[in-house]
């Protein structure tokens, strides 16, 4: 144990608001429990030093994340990522698959998980190295629980806003794909700037009929305003796409993706 105090300092844990907002989509649980449940935030730990993964673990539960423990990166492919707001603490040096090894294989499998580096042999180059291939932190043994503590609050938040921002962008694939082909093409242009007479004469159709077809998309878009739709549009790539609906459409086959 005085080992693993070396490595590891004790301090005063702070949290930041991420954790008040996971806890309010909880159907029944105290916010004030620092007992960890299946909906807390989860922090993954890759150690091959058994003192290590305890205490790290206990520190986690104790401020009531939920943590898993594995002593070999290849043991983390075994399993799926957790479906909540999630970070990964990962030793640098390991047997049989290094840190730096597996940060790669995640970003190669399209896993996106905020990962924080440590060791208790850092290096500037290879610092370097795991930053500019998307990690958060790296810290080096030893640490004050303070500091990996502030270090996995920041990325279980960058965690969070990612899954806010993929829900949000499905949500609009979703509503879009909703939308008839003419409705898509009348987004298209109204978007781009159009008004409803020049879409109406673009189209073939009644000025009344756009007007019609422009209510049931705006609707089904969830919008109130044509700034919002705008944002919409460009994020799907529609902006002023005339000929709408067809199949072999590039930005309808993006928007059907999962």
């Amino acid at each position: 144990m005085r080992e693993m105090r070396s490595h590891i300092e004790v301090a005063v844990p702070k949290l930041s608001l991420w954790e008040t907002e996971t806890r309010a989509m909880k159907k029944s649980a105290s916010t004030a429990s620092a007992v960890p449940t299946t909906d807390d935030p989860t922090v993954l730990v890759i150690d091959d030093d058994p003192l290590t993964r305890s205490a790290l673990s206990r520190l986690f539960r104790s401020v009531g994340l939920s943590a898993r423990t594995f002593a070999y990166a290849t043991d983390l492919l075994e399993h799926p990522l957790p479906a909540v707001p999630s970070c990964l603490v990962l030793d640098v040096r390991l047997r049989r698959l290094s840190g730096l090894d597996l940060q790669a294989e995640l970003n190669r499998l399209g896993l996106k998980i905020p990962i924080i580096f440590i060791t208790g042999h850092g290096d500037i180059p290879m610092s370097v190295k795991a930053m500019k291939a998307g990690a958060v932190d790296f810290l080096t043994k030893p640490f004050r629980d303070q500091e990996v503590l502030d270090a996995v609050t920041g990325a279980l938040e960058r965690d969070l806003k990612r899954r806010r921002e993929e829900q949000s962008n499905l949500d609009i694939r979703t509503r879009f794909e909703s939308l008839t082909a003419r409705e898509r093409q009348i987004m298209a242009l109204v978007t781009a700037g159009l008004m409803n007479k020049e879409v109406a004469f673009r189209i073939g159709i009644s000025e009344m009929t756009v007007k019609i077809h422009r209510g049931h998309m705006m609707r089904k878009m969830g919008t109130k305003s044509l700034a919002d739709l705008v944002l919409i549009a460009e994020y799907l790539g529609i902006r002023g796409q005339e000929k709408w609906g067809h199949q072999n459409d590039p930005c309808v086959a993006r928007c059907a993706r999962p």
